[in-house]
């Protein structure tokens, strides 16, 4: 085999794990995205345990929304500047803006056709293109919340879920490791209010919990639920802030002092996705937090 057989060769195979990679991540999104039974096909091809609609709905509609813009956007809500952002780049694609535009499955889907599209391109400039829109995609819109969010996927032990999204973080990792580095931070970040402060009031303090951009922590229903038992109050169902103040006002010591062992074993969380900028910008984040949490916990005694 000659020299340019072979570097023909390695292309050839290079192309076909490129595209392995992106239906893998297609399919993966799908999970996300399409609730069962329209899903089966998806989960019996990515040769996982298919989850139930019951399991769906209490991961990615009750528990833990997959929706960019509860994690990146100053309120931790849905829709708002988070969900503009990311349409606004389905539009500079020249796409039309889905409804649920930041949701992982939709933006899982549309980085996969960008790289198979890629691969199919003709001409350098398309390729280039093509590879730059995938890239701001990965950095500005996948990277910044995703690893966190399956951490916290994986931490409601649902077992079909989970193995779905250790599977996806290793995809998505895989991606990140590959891509060119960026050295300026994603907006969202660069532009996420500041950290809890030491003075803050209660409701800022609120405000803060509630939206894991602020705190560099990620609190679920679920996770309250358990908090509150393990403090020994009782747990008030609902939005997630007014559960956290009924939390404070039975027991603010204790309260306190859970959502700081919760914010320092984010700090560890964030840590073991890497050393990046935008990894360090969360870790940073969810340690301040801890700081403040503990100085208040302080103040209470």
């Amino acid at each position: 085999m000659n020299a340019s057989t072979m570097a023909e060769h390695r292309t050839a195979n290079q192309e076909a794990e490129a595209r392995d990679r992106y239906e893998l991540l297609r399919a993966l999104g799908s999970v996300a995205l399409t609730p069962p039974p329209g899903n089966e096909s998806v989960w019996q091809a990515l040769d996982l345990s298919p989850a139930t609609g019951a399991e769906h709905t209490e991961v990615f509609v009750l528990g833990l929304p997959p929706h960019a813009a509860i994690y990146l956007g100053d309120e931790g809500k849905l829709g708002g500047e988070g969900l503009d952002r990311v349409g606004g780049f389905w539009r500079a694609l020249g796409l039309r803006s889905p409804e649920d535009a930041d949701h992982l499955g939709a933006l899982l889907m549309l980085y996969a056709e960008l790289g198979l599209a890629e691969l199919l391109a003709d001409n350098d400039r398309s390729v280039e293109q093509l590879r730059m829109s995938r890239q701001v995609l990965l950095h500005e819109h996948l990277w910044p919340w995703v690893p966190a969010y399956l951490h916290a996927v994986a931490g409601l032990r649902v077992p079909s879920l989970a193995e779905w999204a250790a599977l996806t973080l290793a995809a998505v990792v895989e991606e990140h490791e590959g891509a060119t580095p960026v050295p300026l931070l994603p907006l969202a970040l660069r532009e996420a209010l500041r950290p809890l402060a030491a003075n803050d009031s209660v409701d800022d303090l609120l405000d803060t919990l509630v939206a894991p951009v602020r705190c560099g922590v990620l609190l679920s229903q679920r996770d309250l639920q358990a908090g509150a038992a393990v403090v020994g109050v009782g747990f008030r169902r609902g939005e997630r802030r007014f559960a956290l103040r009924a939390m404070l006002e039975q027991d603010a010591p204790a309260t306190l002092g859970w959502l700081a062992e919760r914010a320092r074993a984010w700090v560890e969380v964030h840590r073991g996705h890497g050393s990046d900028p935008t990894t360090e910008w969360w870790r940073a984040r969810a340690e301040s937090t801890a700081t403040v949490l503990v100085a208040a916990l302080e103040g209470e005694r």
